[in-house]
C-alpha cells in the first residue's frame, strides 16, 4: 500500500487500493508481481524529488520547467528543414478541438459524427492540390509516407530496389533506412555540387532494371526546385520504374504539382497544412495516386469514399477495406495501426480556409520574402549564397565558411539576440560544412529580415 496520498493520483489512497485489489481477487499488489523473480525487484524507492500534493504547487512547478522553454512565438525564426513555422487560422483549431473531433479514435461508426466526411474532404482537397485522384487518410508523418510510397512501389513494379538522392532530409533517410529493411534495398545517387540538383549521370549509372523506383524530393532538402523532374521521371519509366515525389505541399500554390512532371506516387507531410509545430508532433503523412487498381490495391491505409445508401442519401465510407490491416491481421502488406486522423480535420480546414487563391498567395508571399531575405543579406561580410546554382524556394543554403565562424558559433550568438538560426548542414553533410539552411515563411515580416541581417554584420565583424 502506499504510504502517500497524491490527490491527482486516485489509487494512491489506501482505501481505493484496497477496493481495487478486491474486485479483482488478489491480497496485495506483490501478488500481481509474483512472476518476477525477487532478485530482479528493486528494494529500494526510486531517487526522485518530493513530490507537490497540492494542484496549484504541481501546476507552478510545471509551468516554471516550460517557461524554460523558448518557442518560435517568443524568438524571430528562420529554422526550417522539414517543419514549419507557419500560420495556424483561428479557425483550424475551433474544428479540430471540437470533442467529436478531438476525442475520436482513427474515426470508427460507433463515434462518427461527420468525421468519415470530414476526412474524405480533406482527401478530396489534397488530391486537388497535388493534382491526382486518390489521397489517403494521413499516416503518422512524412517519412513513414515515402516508406510506404516506396513499399507500394516495389510492389507494383515487382523489384526490390529503391534509389534515393543523397539530398532528401536527413531524418527522413533515417526513416527509410529503417522501414525499407530487410525487404526493398536502398541505392543512393549523388547530388549535382554546383546545382544542388540530382546529378542525372549518377541516377543514369545507378538506374538499371533492377530499380522499383527513383525518390525526388522536391524542392529538395537543400530548398533546390528539382527542374529536372520530368526528364527524371522519363529515365525511371524508361527503365520500368516509378517516379516517387516527395513534396512540400504548402509549395504547390505555386509550383507545379507532381502528377505533372511524371511522378506515379505523391508523398510527403502536411505539418505546414495548419498543423502547428510541436516537439515530437504535429506532423501527419500523405500518399496519393492516380485512380488506377494497380495503384489503389496497394494502399495499406484507409481510403474514404462516397457512394448512395439504400436510403437514397449519400454515405461516407472505407474504400476496399480488405486491404488494410484493420481487416487482414495476418497477411495485410503493412500494419497501419491508428492514422494521425486528426491532423486530416486540421489540414482539411486549413485547405478550406485557404481555397486555391489563398495557397497560391501563400506561394507567392514565400518566394518574395525569400528574395527580400537574399537581398538583404547580400551585403553581409563572409557570407555568400553561391553554394548552389539551383533555383530555391522557401530555403537557401547560406554559405559562411568564409567568415572564419562555425554555423553552431554564429546560431548561438543569434540565440542570444532573440533569433532561432537556420540548420546546420555541416552536421549531415560534411561537405557543406559552413553552410545553414535559412528557412522562410509568410510569418517572415521585413522587420524580421532586418533584425537577422543586423545580427549577423554584430557576430560577424
Amino acid at each position: 500500500m502506499s504510504k502517500k496520498v497524491y490527490p491527482y493520483i486516485p489509487n494512491s489512497e489506501a482505501s481505493v487500493q484496497a477496493e481495487m485489489l478486491k474486485f479483482i481477487g488478489a491480497d496485495s499488489i506483490e501478488e500481481l508481481i509474483a512472476d518476477i523473480p525477487e532478485d530482479m525487484r528493486m528494494k529500494r524507492a526510486m531517487k526522485l524529488p518530493e513530490p507537490f500534493c497540492d494542484e496549484a504547487g504541481l501546476a507552478r512547478h510545471v509551468g516554471a520547467m516550460l517557461g524554460k522553454n523558448k518557442t518560435a512565438r517568443e524568438l524571430v525564426c528562420f529554422l526550417g528543414a522539414g517543419c514549419y513555422n507557419r500560420y495556424v487560422p483561428a479557425v483550424v483549431d475551433e474544428v479540430a478541438g471540437r470533442s467529436e473531433f478531438l476525442t475520436a479514435y482513427a474515426g470508427e461508426p460507433y463515434e462518427d459524427h461527420g468525421r468519415f466526411q470530414a476526412m474524405f474532404e480533406y482527401q478530396s482537397m489534397m488530391a486537388e492540390l497535388l493534382d491526382m485522384d486518390v489521397c489517403n487518410v494521413p499516416s503518422y508523418d512524412g517519412g513513414q509516407a515515402v516508406g510506404t510510397a516506396l513499399r507500394m512501389a516495389a510492389r507494383i513494379a515487382r523489384r526490390k530496389k529503391a534509389l534515393v538522392p543523397r539530398n532528401v532530409n536527413p531524418d527522413t533517410l533515417a526513416v527509410l533506412r529503417t522501414y525499407l529493411q530487410p525487404d526493398v534495398e536502398i541505392a543512393y545517387v549523388d547530388y549535382n555540387s554546383k546545382t544542388g540538383r540530382i546529378c542525372l549521370d549518377s541516377l543514369k549509372e545507378k538506374l538499371t532494371e533492377e530499380v522499383a523506383a527513383v525518390l525526388v524530393m522536391n524542392p529538395n532538402f537543400f530548398g533546390v526546385i528539382e527542374e529536372k523532374a520530368q526528364e527524371i521521371a522519363d529515365m525511371a519509366h524508361a527503365k520500368g520504374a516509378l517516379m516517387v515525389a516527395y513534396v512540400e505541399p504548402s509549395t504547390l500554390g505555386l509550383l507545379a504539382p507532381p502528377s505533372q512532371y511524371g511522378a506515379d506516387i505523391a508523398c510527403g507531410d502536411i505539418q505546414a497544412l495548419g498543423l502547428h509545430m510541436n516537439y515530437g508532433g504535429g506532423v501527419a503523412g500523405f500518399i496519393a495516386t492516380k485512380d488506377e487498381p494497380r495503384f489503389v490495391d496497394e494502399y495499406p491505409s484507409r481510403l474514404f469514399g462516397i457512394a448512395p445508401t439504400s436510403e437514397k442519401e449519400w454515405g461516407f465510407g472505407d474504400v476496399l477495406w480488405e486491404r488494410t490491416s484493420f481487416a487482414n491481421r495476418d497477411g495485410a502488406k503493412e500494419f497501419v495501426g491508428t492514422h494521425a486522423a486528426l491532423w486530416g480535420i486540421a489540414a482539411g480546414v486549413y485547405l478550406a480556409a485557404m481555397g486555391p487563391q489563398g495557397m497560391r498567395e501563400l506561394g507567392e508571399a514565400v518566394a518574395q520574402r525569400l528574395g527580400c531575405l537574399k537581398k538583404a543579406l547580400s551585403g553581409v561580410k563572409g557570407l555568400s549564397f553561391d553554394r548552389f546554382s539551383g533555383t530555391p524556394f522557401q530555403e537557401v543554403v547560406a554559405d559562411f565558411s568564409a567568415s572564419g565562424r562555425t554555423v553552431a558559433e554564429i546560431n548561438e550568438k543569434l540565440l542570444e539576440r532573440g533569433i532561432l538560426g537556420g540548420y546546420d548542414l555541416g552536421k549531415d553533410f560534411p561537405e557543406l560544412e559552413g553552410c545553414m539552411l535559412i528557412a522562410v515563411t509568410e510569418q517572415t515580416s521585413a522587420d524580421d529580415i532586418k533584425a537577422f541581417a543586423s545580427a549577423l554584420d554584430e557576430i560577424l565583424a
